[in-house]
């Protein structure tokens, strides 16, 4: 096969990646799916959801554990069977949570199928997809394939809240999710059939990948753990990520203030910026160094979480402010999705890459799930943002300064 073939195999691999992650983005869509609950649990009708307000966010919060957690096995299966069959496992598991939510008002049922299998869904998809892409390109392109294969994740919104919210409308809440149920599964299902792996062949004449096939170059999970920098890796990314996802759990109620019932625009908004940041991170990255965009971006992001208490404490807020606080805070979150499977490769190679960065990406979901668990209880006590901005913010401080602590290495 020639190499122009190659090329064109990795970029057809690439698009289906992208188009399974535009389908995983339901998880940043929670706010919406909250908000139809909040408002039946307040409405005391004798059909409605009969849920405690300061438990509105676990099914999204155990979606981020299981998903992150998961990680791992589904990491591990990639690189033993492929990501083919690894894709098309989530897809069946996430159709089912969405399927069997669609059929109860239930807490324990919307955990069980929103939370844990919809996460464990999403986790066997997008650990499939990001390796698949990166073995077609060379180390040096390796921040831009990561950062465009999971930009479809933070992009998804764009075209599932206001999905949501017209089905929601029109159909009502549970008719709703079993749309989605079979979108996803069709979707999913479609485009797994082309994630492959390089053949023996290309991979042997391809000297730069022959190179980095070298012994000295790959590490295992218990090497990897041997090293300092993946412990401060991990705590920088728990901080990164956990601070995103703690405002992605509660922008459609932020964003209220300013656009009442439009307010899923600013979801839509800050999927723009998440799938934004994730590309342009990438592409940085591979310029100037993972470190220095990683120090960039948690800057941004800690001088954002202190500027958005002093914009909403200051009362009447317009939606242009709002929207702009959704933009970059999605932009800055974004950049983590990109930045941590790049330092991940580089730091500890491609052969257990799935694995490594499956146990890397626990962080992610422990931020979520604590940041966003810790977030809706002081709102349900306050009933304000603002002392979740300022806590989101004190700990962007300290991943600033640990970043300054790792080594980069040469990228693999």
């Amino acid at each position: 096969m020639h190499e122009k073939t190659h090329k064109n195999k990795g970029w057809l691999v690439t698009f289906a990646g992208v188009m399974i992650s535009l389908s995983l983005g339901i998880l940043y869509t929670w706010s919406i799916f909250k908000s139809e609950i909040e408002k039946s649990v307040k409405s005391n009708l004798p059909d409605s959801f009969d849920w405690n307000l300061s438990s509105l966010n676990d099914p999204y919060s155990v979606s981020i554990l299981a998903f992150a957690f998961t990680m791992i096995l589904a990491g591990r299966i990639q690189d033993k069977i492929g990501p083919r069959i690894t894709s098309l496992i989530g897809g069946l598991l996430v159709s089912l949570g969405i399927l069997i939510i669609s059929f109860s008002k239930l807490y324990i049922i919307w955990v069980l199928g929103f939370g844990l299998l919809l996460g464990m869904g999403v986790a066997f998809c997008y650990a499939s997809i990001t390796p698949a892409a990166i073995k077609w390109f060379p180390p040096q392109k390796t921040g831009l394939i990561a950062g465009i294969v999971v930009a479809g994740f933070g992009l998804a919104s764009v075209y599932t809240a206001p999905l949501s919210r017209f089905l929601i409308d029109n159909f009502g809440l549970h008719n709703a999710m079993l749309c989605f149920s079979g979108l996803f599964f069709v979707v999913v299902t479609a485009f797994s059939l082309l994630l492959i792996n390089p053949s023996k062949e290309y991979k042997e004449n391809n000297k730069i990948a022959l190179q980095n096939a070298g012994k000295d170059n790959n590490f295992s999970p218990v090497q990897m753990f041997k090293n300092i920098d993946f412990y401060i890796l991990w705590f920088v990314y728990f901080i990164g990520a956990g601070a995103g996802l703690m405002v992605i759990g509660f922008v459609n109620d932020l964003v209220k203030k300013g656009l009442a019932e439009k307010a899923f625009w600013g979801v839509v908004i800050l999927a723009i910026g998440n799938a934004g940041g994730r590309v342009i991170a990438g592409f940085l990255s591979d310029k100037i160094g993972r470190k220095n965009t990683l120090i960039i971006m948690l800057s941004f992001q800690m001088i954002l979480m202190f500027v958005s208490v002093f914009v909403l404490s200051g009362g009447h807020t317009s939606a242009v402010i709002l929207l702009s606080i959704a933009t970059i805070i999605g932009f800055n979150f974004g950049t983590n999705l990109s930045l941590f499977p790049s330092f991940t490769k580089d730091l500890w190679g491609l052969k257990n890459f799935g694995l490594n960065y499956g146990i890397m990406f626990t962080a992610w979901g422990l931020g979520g799930f604590t940041l966003s668990r810790v977030s809706q209880m002081m709102f349900t006590a306050s009933g304000s943002y603002n002392s979740s901005f300022i806590m989101a913010g004190i700990l962007l401080l300290l991943g600033i300064i640990l970043t300054l602590f790792i080594k980069e290495r040469k990228k693999l």
